[in-house]
């Protein structure tokens, strides 16, 4: 039985979870679905060195080649679209791919369970979404561990409360107490649960990327999921020069059923790839490029995103680095790659090598994040949690990104210039010598001339020590635990959250555990 979701006009449906608020919306999630730019990207190589740098790619692509491993289907699509095959080694002429790529979409709506949270990938549109992939979680009670399905559940109820995130995002950690071959089936209906946000799916085998994309049947309706973008896989390049069967095939799942595929090389500069930025560029640019064309040849206009992941390493231990100078630079590149080829960007985020939440991670989170913001990154994973090189989510930085984001949303929303902004009835009620306190321009906009932290602390030093003297890190603890002791699951459509349990349960029964 196919269904839907309210939309408007439709009469109410029985539901689970919180009662209604503001038209099904929570109280707490006062923030813009996301972020229209009103700042321009970062521009910073000219006609000539970025033409450069797409030739390096034509001759990478041409003269070294990528490989498909363990994926027959996606040389059948190369064979047939005139790209020279050697075993599993395709080459392609200059200007093949570009070519391919034009019919992906410049920008596409991926619609959220609540309409209202629907999110526009593309343009000059940004979405935040929390850090993916990590296998341990952190907090200052209980130290570094293994991450469980109640970790997932709490992050996603923190991604959830939060108003300055505009996604749910996808494997928030791994939850390693559920047998591999399983916990995507309890993550995806976790994210359609205890979030009304637009979300991501599983991508770690073919079939478990057809389950993710099932459930967003269930949930949307099968017409309209064939007809809209509602999930989105992140598939990974294996740098340099590889594209393994596990990843193409998950990324073709996805296209074929009409779904946007996030396609992200992870070039560790010097393991994965040069140590030079200019070179890493390039091989990062031909290896998502030939991604990007491969969703096209299996769904021609599918929706993708043109990612990037450029780290740097430490070439005295071998130990990756992250949130370092040279790869936020280098995102600007990519942001005017992705630009020239038209396609949707996603790219850096809050990255960091710190072990706890203390000022090496939020040094390195704003060196990296605010790449993302200039490069003119449209879709920012990674943008809050992320610790000891992507190894673990942290509770308490995941807050202080969240804050921190609620930041860039006034940071990106540039200087409005109107009669109000430039205040000359303040000037003239006040005139000279006297102060802005209680004049009525000051009145009319105080509630939203600036953007108010809800950790920081701004009061004097001796009111800051009589109530404890704490740091960010213990103001961000007690944060997220109020945070979870107050959040009410968004409302759910019973017949919905039923199917979706009975196909969780049929899927499950139907497969022995495995833990590999």
């Amino acid at each position: 039985m196919e269904m839907t979701t309210v939309t408007a006009g439709e009469a109410p449906r029985r539901t689970r979870g919180s009662r209604p608020q503001r038209g099904g919306v929570s109280a707490k999630s006062l923030g813009v679905p996301y972020i229209t730019r009103n700042i321009p990207t970062y521009d910073i190589l000219g006609e000539e060195s970025l033409t450069r740098i797409e030739k390096v790619a034509d001759r990478i692509l041409a003269e070294v080649g990528i490989e498909f491993r363990d994926d027959p289907a996606s040389l059948d699509h190369w064979k047939r679209a005139g790209a020279k095959l050697d075993g599993v080694r395709v080459t392609f002429e200059p200007g093949m791919l570009k070519e391919l790529v034009r019919s992906a979409p410049r920008q596409f709506t991926q619609h959220a369970r609540n309409p209202a949270r629907s999110i526009e990938i593309g343009g000059n549109n940004v979405v935040f979404s929390p850090a993916y992939g990590s296998p341990f979680v952190t907090d200052l009670d209980n130290g570094r561990r293994y991450g469980t399905i109640e970790d997932f559940r709490n992050l996603i109820k923190l991604a959830q409360s939060s108003p300055w995130l505009h996604h749910s995002g996808g494997t928030i950690c791994e939850p390693v107490d559920v047998p591999v071959n399983k916990r995507h089936l309890d993550m995806v209906y976790s994210h359609i649960k205890y979030s009304d946000r637009a979300f991501m799916g599983s991508i770690t085998a073919e079939d478990r990327a057809e389950d993710s994309i099932e459930m967003a049947r269930i949930l949307f309706g099968r017409d309209f999921v064939d007809a809209n973008c509602v999930i989105l896989g992140n598939v990974n390049v294996n740098s340099p020069l590889v594209w393994d069967g596990t990843m193409t095939k998950s990324l073709r799942a996805y296209a074929r059923a009409n779904q946007a595929a996030v396609i992200v090389p992870f070039i560790l500069g010097g393991a994965m790839g040069p140590v030079t930025n200019a070179g890493a560029i390039a091989q990062s640019y031909a290896e998502t490029l030939a991604g990007c064309a491969l969703t096209q040849l299996e769904r021609k206009g599918a929706p993708v995103i043109f990612g990037n992941f450029l780290s740097s390493m430490s070439l005295r231990s071998g130990s990756p680095t992250f949130g370092t100078p040279e790869p936020a630079i280098g995102s600007m590149v990519v942001g005017q790659l992705a630009r020239r080829l038209g396609l949707p960007l996603r790219c850096a985020g809050n990255f960091s090598n710190a072990k706890l939440p203390d000022a090496q991670a939020m040094q390195e989170g704003v060196m990296s994040m605010l790449s993302a913001v200039h490069c003119g990154a449209n879709f920012i994973l990674h943008s809050a949690g992320f610790v000891d090189g992507l190894l673990a989510m942290s509770y308490e930085k995941f807050v202080m990104d969240t804050d921190f984001c609620g930041a860039l949303h006034s940071y990106l929303a540039g200087v409005v210039v109107d009669d109000n902004t430039l205040a000359m009835d303040a000037f003239l009620q006040v005139g000279p010598g006297s102060h802005f306190l209680g004049c009525d321009h000051t009145m009319r906009n105080y509630q939203t001339a600036f953007w108010d932290s809800a950790l920081s602390d701004n009061e004097p030093f001796e009111k800051w020590a009589e109530e404890g003297g704490t740091d960010m890190a213990v103001r961000a603890n007690r944060s997220w635990k109020k945070t979870l002791a107050e959040y009410e699951a968004p409302p759910l459509d019973v017949a919905i959250d039923d199917a979706l349990i009975d196909y969780v349960s049929r899927r499950k029964n139907g497969m022995a555990d495995a833990w590999y």
